[in-house]
């Protein structure tokens, strides 16, 4: 059985977090929110996900995933990426009662080693994300 750490990786932290609802099945197009020169991203698979007969896996806010890029560069198209979910426009139910939605559904590239493969994060990220994942919340210019 593994216990709870306060160790910060690359890989995420795993501690407490809120029911979020998901809403990001297989297949959905999410805009990339970096400057890898990625445009939109296509959702393959859920990481960690455990799931339900003839249900598609979903992926929410601070969830890692596996995508392919639709639109950008030619040496980025076709290809698998990892990604982590910054923003979605379902509305994120808060501890404090509040709902907090976004314009788009929005994710990061990520390198197989759990490093951020842009320098940069363009627009908001949601604050659930930024706690799970500190790389992210260094690179974000704004964490709502």
């Amino acid at each position: 059985m593994s216990s709870k750490t306060r160790a910060v990786s690359a890989k995420g932290v795993e501690e407490f977090r809120p029911y979020i609802t998901r809403v990001l099945p297989v297949t959905a197009e999410v805009v990339c929110a970096d400057n890898t020169g990625a445009k939109v991203l296509r959702i393959a698979q859920v990481h960690r996900y455990k799931g339900r007969h003839s249900r598609l896996p979903a992926a929410a806010v601070g969830d890692f995933v596996t995508v392919t890029v639709k639109k950008g560069p030619a040496e980025l198209r076709k290809q698998i990426f990892g990604a982590v979910i910054v923003r979605q426009k379902y509305p994120i139910r808060r501890l404090n009662g509040t709902r907090v939605t976004f314009e788009d559904n929005a994710g990061v590239l990520v390198t197989p080693e759990g490093e951020i493969k842009g320098t940069d994060i363009k627009g908001p990220v949601a604050a659930e994300a930024a706690e799970k994942w500190p790389r992210i919340a260094n690179l974000a210019s704004m964490i709502i």
